[in-house]
């Protein structure tokens, strides 16, 4: 059995017929407009199988077909595909390459685990691709992950091995949440001191805020804007968007820091602020004065030569958690509300951000932020990532606003695996793998031309507790993939999903994520080495309410 995740819309095998075999005569024929997926299939497929899979044509010869076929995109849309093999070729049918190369990732999962390798490991291995038919189209558009690399910084070769993670679950947006209070992650060359001071932090606490613990080493990294144009230009070749993420007005005192008269300078002393050593939510938030509001156009104006329009159409302002409470005490904040003639501190924020959709909106890009940016009023052309919960979601839809599912209680996946005792420093809900895989991203009742503005949804990953690579695996990984049929599969209602079947698959998966050198949680509980037993967490007992 193939097991694939995700389910694809049909697929028929004919255990009757021969499969196609790969060997060293096998290639691919790849037409005009179709040369980046054959670039991929070399490098994934050719260097597991280590056949060269050299160009050739497919009517002469055993061969991976490659076709753009506009009409397909009627029945499977832009990103659906058809995937036909038979004794003599495999072919791929599709109306743009991003639906060939969500069908190559398939053609991996059809040749076994071991396709995933970088390397053959078994040079007397036949590669046999059953016989099969398979029609497959994702359900939303927008399938996400969001990563923090603020809290802990992932380098940039960790991030590259992400986006290959996405591509093997055929995932298609990568936000990039770049800065926050514990650091600042992209240098912006008009503003050096963002990377020379905002970037490093002097400790680290380790484990939850509540943690009497500390790492005194210094902490810090950040992505150079040839690292930027790297990252980006390997996601287009997977045909993922990135959004970057630059969060205002708060979770601002790496940037306070870097740059002290950013910050409500009438209220505290911000020389005196270092890059937050801490978790949580600081009141360090930026002032809203025209000085600041030119300091990120300029940021966002070098953001925009690195993140091009056709790979990140959307950009994130953040726009969460910001504390009120300097802009209460601040004479220059209330002065400023009273000159735009606003009803309060709200309605202040809202006023940023509005400045930056329209200043975004006139550079053809569009505004996303967390669902704090609706209170006080929302510009006409955001979209909301909805975190606190569904409502947020609903509200912004209801309103015609363009909306991404990401509700913390369902698919924040720093949230804990398990209730059991073993669980490295656990945070929040017990989410487990049946929870993200019932997770429903359109709630019911939600109004058919509502349920419209749904774009999708994503999984986030905060980072405070995930020091390494091996820790945010942990935390992703197996419930990624649950999530990743969720957002791609044409699947029943919740309560009506096949999680027995769906683990019976996982266990052909858990050998793909071997493969691929995933350290999840294996589905027995953390191994020893992925404890961490004596480090303070933040469980929270109980189902996570629905709001």
């Amino acid at each position: 059995m193939v097991n694939l995740i995700p389910a694809p819309l049909r697929a028929e095998y004919f255990t009757d017929m021969p499969g196609f075999v790969l060997d060293q005569d096998t290639v691919v024929d790849a037409p005009s407009g179709t040369e980046g997926i054959a670039r991929l299939l070399r490098a994934t497929v050719g260097a597991a199988t280590g056949l060269p899979l050299a160009p050739g044509r497919g009517d002469s010869g055993p061969a991976i077909r490659l076709r753009i076929e506009p009409d397909v995109a009627d029945e499977l849309g832009p990103e659906g595909y058809r995937l036909a093999v038979d004794a003599d070729a495999v072919t791929l049918r599709a109306a743009a390459p991003a639906g060939l190369h969500w069908g190559v990732q398939t053609l991996r999962q059809l040749l076994g685990p071991e396709a995933h390798r970088c390397a053959p490991v078994n040079p007397d291995r036949v590669w046999t691709v059953p016989s099969c038919t398979v029609e497959d189209r994702p359900r939303f558009g927008w399938r996400g992950l969001m990563l923090d690399v603020s809290r802990h910084f992932m380098p940039k070769t960790d991030v590259l091995r992400y986006l290959d993670l996405l591509a093997a679950h055929k995932l298609n947006v990568f936000h990039f949440h770049l800065t926050d209070d514990q650091g600042w992650r992209i240098e912006i060359k008009r503003y050096p001191r963002l990377t020379e001071t905002g970037s490093w932090r002097s400790r680290t606490k380790y484990g939850h805020r509540a943690s009497e613990l500390w790492d005194e080493t210094p902490y810090g990294g950040y992505y150079t804007q040839d690292d930027i144009r790297e990252i980006v230009a390997y996601a287009a070749a997977r045909h993922i968007r990135v959004v970057p993420e630059i969060d205002i007005p708060g979770h601002s005192q790496a940037t306070i820091t870097a740059y002290p008269e950013l910050g409500n300078t009438d209220v505290v002393d911000t020389t005196a602020l270092s890059v937050w050593d801490d978790w949580g939510v600081t009141p360090n938030v930026l002032a809203p004065t025209d000085g600041v509001l030119r300091f990120f156009e300029g940021v966002f104006e070098e953001l925009l030569e690195l993140f091009p329009a056709d790979t990140s159409p959307f950009i994130h302002v953040g726009g969460d958690e910001c504390p009120k409470d300097q802009w209460k005490q601040s004479p220059t904040a209330q002065a400023r509300i009273k000159e735009l003639g606003l009803a309060d501190e709200d309605e202040l924020q809202s006023w940023f951000i509005r400045h930056f959709d329209s200043w975004l909106t006139a550079r053809g890009r569009r505004l996303i932020g967390w669902d704090e940016i609706l209170e006080g009023g929302l510009a006409e052309g955001a979209a909301v990532s909805s975190w606190r919960g569904y409502a947020g979601g609903v509200a912004a839809a209801e309103a015609g606003h363009d909306v991404v599912m990401c509700p913390e209680q369902q698919v924040y996946l720093d949230h804990r695996q398990d209730g059991g005792p073993d669980e490295p420093m656990p945070i929040g809900y017990v989410r487990t793998l049946e929870d993200v895989y019932r997770f429903e991203p359109v709630p019911p009742g939600l109004s058919e031309e509502a349920a419209r503005h749904i774009l999708g949804t994503q999984a986030n990953v905060w980072t405070e507790v995930m020091q390494n690579r091996a820790r945010v695996d942990y935390q992703v990984f197996p419930r990624l993939a649950a999530f990743a049929e969720v957002a791609w599969s044409a699947l029943p209602d919740s309560e009506d999903r096949d999680f027995a079947g769906f683990e019976r698959r996982m266990a052909t998966h858990y050998a793909r994520l071997d493969a691929l050198g995933v350290e999840y949680r294996p589905p027995g509980g953390p191994l020893p080495w992925q404890q961490r037993p004596g480090i303070l967490g933040r469980p929270i007992e109980g189902a996570p309410p629905r709001v």
